[in-house]
């Protein structure tokens, strides 16, 4: 081959390669403790490529998805809750402990579901926690291990300022 066809192509593909690395950012996570359970890889295949206008992004964690920049978090394999009195709601026939508010982010861990599944979701931003949380469901429910405990006592669809709690039930 040609010197001059050599560089071309050599040149060519360190173009391709400096486009495709400047098109995908990784964001850096720390995996939950279970995150190598299966039901979870079974939940990482599900997950949506956005959330409502927040693309996902990648990340190099086991069992996580990103999206925004990163708005919203989701891990796999946290530890599960116990039965609470934080408030507890169902979200896309899922029930989720919505964990009290940070100055930063809001927490919500699935309830009575082994692997948990935790969504952390930053404040601040232009965005309803619940319809993050109901597309999130709607797409990786099918993933997800059955219940095997529920709210027994759950906030109406509209909100989540009310009072709850989680119990086994």
């Amino acid at each position: 081959m040609p010197r001059t066809r050599r560089l071309t192509v050599v040149a060519g593909a360190l173009a391709v390669v400096a486009v495709l690395a400047g098109c995908s950012t990784t964001i850096h996570l720390e995996p939950a403790a279970d995150a190598n359970d299966p039901a979870c890889a079974e939940i990482s295949v599900l997950l949506p490529d956005a959330v409502g206008d927040l693309d996902r992004v990648w990340t190099d964690a086991q069992a996580t998805g990103a999206w925004g920049e990163p708005t919203v978090v989701l891990r796999c394999g946290v530890e599960p809750p116990a039965p609470s009195t934080e408030v507890c709601t169902t979200i896309g026939n899922v029930d989720w402990l919505v964990l009290d508010q940070e100055e930063e982010r809001q927490r919500l861990v699935t309830y009575g579901r082994e692997p948990a599944i935790e969504v952390v979701i930053r404040r601040g931003e232009e965005i309803d926690f619940r319809t993050v949380v109901e597309s999130l469901t709607t797409s990786i429910r099918a993933g997800m291990q059955p219940a095997t405990a529920n709210c027994t006592d759950r906030v109406p669809t509209g909100g989540a300022d009310a009072g709850g709690a989680a119990g086994e039930g």
